[in-house]
């Protein structure tokens, strides 16, 4: 068994939202508080949350996260 650590990011629009509600709908965890950052490259709001989740396998970095 092993435990998966993603960090989820996007533009701060509902797209980080529905980012995050798909991940949580697939059995992740949300793992600590969310962030929010000035990206001043683009001039844009960004968020991130790190979620995590238990899986029968063992890890690999082979492993697509997202499609856990």
């Amino acid at each position: 068994m092993s435990k998966l650590y993603r960090l989820l990011t996007e533009e701060d629009t509902s797209a980080f939202c529905h980012k995050v509600s798909d991940a949580l709908a697939k059995g992740w965890e949300l793992y600590g508080s969310p962030a929010y950052a000035y990206d001043a490259a683009n001039g844009i709001m960004r968020c991130a949350q790190a979620v995590t989740k238990d899986v029968p396998a063992d890890y690999s970095a082979d492993m697509k996260l997202g499609q856990q």
